[in-house]
């Protein structure tokens, strides 16, 4: 059995400001709303926060302007050949701060410069301060990719480099023989998930092994995650990887089918933001008029399912697959574009576990408020599915890495 995290530190932090205002406003007034803004920064109990001077500004673990009013545009270009990137412009809710400060963001991305604007609720704010300026960067979350993304993923490339810099990620390539040698070789006497699973013996032990093979691998190469290319495993050793990772997931290792990379990049981000599993599905039927989608796949995590049944693989009518009935509850559905600037979010409600014998065996139909996304401007295939309302926690986050 194994088990990983993939959730940030949080330690105290250094945080210097410097305030800069318009001449037109008065001092007094806004230095009194600035001390409230701060204390309950200080409040929320992560930071040491301290007004500075600009010689010093960059002498804690984070360095903030904090805009304090509208017309402080002009005071920002004469101090601008003393600051340095990122810029991150501290603003609340009165006296043009936010205006000021959107201005100014307009300015510096005209010039292709490291900015953000932070603003909103004081737990928004700080969660994103917390993200910014670790004094201890977190060990990148390290995903595998076992055989590259099946030939029908055509629109879900995704830039290797670009997923370690905004999501911290590490996308790390595993040769599928791996997988393939470690499932031949497994030891049926090292597996030890207490599942009671009845099913075919022989396809169930192929199986097992697979699941022995996925453990070995997640072990060698110290991974939170990973994406199995799981179709090659038909034709070569005829079995599925679909209970594997229905158990990895359990343990709290993300694991996806198909070699979909931004699939899996998504199941890590709901794994980091909510903590919870996630159901990656295709979504199979879509019901216009009452704005319904019908989601399935041939795995589910275990810990997502109120029971599990056993069965033969969709397509290929071999192997293990899990049918899992899941619960009729409040759901969010989420997607991270292959670009890693796109995303999608919607909040529902699974209304029905279907069993279909022409989808795959794990089969949900969900209300949503709106289905016309999915026919105009999906990210791809796979979506994925976690339980309880979780739109806005989701927006916040990509807002915050993906800009």
């Amino acid at each position: 059995m194994i088990a990983r995290k993939i959730f940030p530190r949080r330690l105290i932090m250094r945080i210097h400001v410097y305030p800069i205002l318009s001449a037109l406003h008065d001092s007094k007034t806004i230095d009194d709303q600035t001390y409230a803004l701060l204390q309950k920064l200080k409040d929320h109990g992560d930071f040491e926060i301290a007004v500075t001077s600009l010689d010093r500004l960059y002498s804690a673990d984070l360095g903030l302007i904090l805009v304090q009013s509208g017309g402080s545009e002009a005071v920002f270009l004469n101090l601008l050949p003393r600051l340095r990137p990122p810029y991150y412009l501290l603003t609340y809710g009165t006296n043009n701060s936010l205006a000021a400060s959107m201005e100014i963001l307009s300015y510096l991305k005209a010039k292709n410069k490291s900015a953000e604007i932070l603003h909103g609720s004081t737990d928004s704010i700080a969660r994103r301060l917390l993200e910014l300026g670790n004094p201890i960067k977190e060990e990148p979350i390290r995903l595998g990719i076992v055989g590259k993304p099946s030939d029908w993923l055509i629109a879900s490339k995704v830039d290797k480099k670009l997923c370690l810099e905004k999501l911290n990620m590490d996308l790390i390539d595993i040769d599928m023989r791996e997988l393939l040698d470690g499932q031949r070789n497994a030891d049926l006497f090292d597996y030890r998930h207490p599942e009671p699973l009845v099913f075919e013996e022989f396809e169930l032990n192929q199986s097992k092994k697979t699941v022995l093979a996925l453990e070995k691998i997640v072990e060698k190469y110290r991974l939170q995650g990973l994406t199995v290319r799981c179709f090659d495993l038909l034709d070569t050793i005829h079995t599925t990887g679909c209970l594997g990772l229905s158990l990895l997931n359990k343990q709290g290792i993300v694991a996806g089918c198909e070699g979909d990379v931004p699939a899996l990049l998504s199941m890590a981000l709901l794994r980091k933001i909510l903590g919870q599993p996630a159901f990656q599905a295709n979504p199979s039927r879509i019901d216009v008029e009452n704005r319904r989608v019908v989601l399935a796949h041939c795995t589910l995590p275990f810990d997502m399912a109120e029971n599990v049944r056993l069965m033969t693989h969709f397509e290929s009518g071999i192997g293990v697959a899990v049918r899992g009935k899941m619960k009729e509850t409040d759901v969010t559905l989420f997607k991270l574009g292959a670009d890693l600037r796109q995303y999608h979010v919607q909040e529902g409600k699974i209304v029905a576990n279907l069993t279909e014998p022409n989808l795959c065996r794990t089969q949900i139909e969900v209300q949503l408020d709106d289905v016309r996304y999915f026919l105009r401007g999906p990210l791809g295939n796979h979506h994925l599915l976690v339980y309880g309302h979780h739109g806005e926690a989701i927006r916040e986050w990509c807002e915050s890495h993906l800009i």
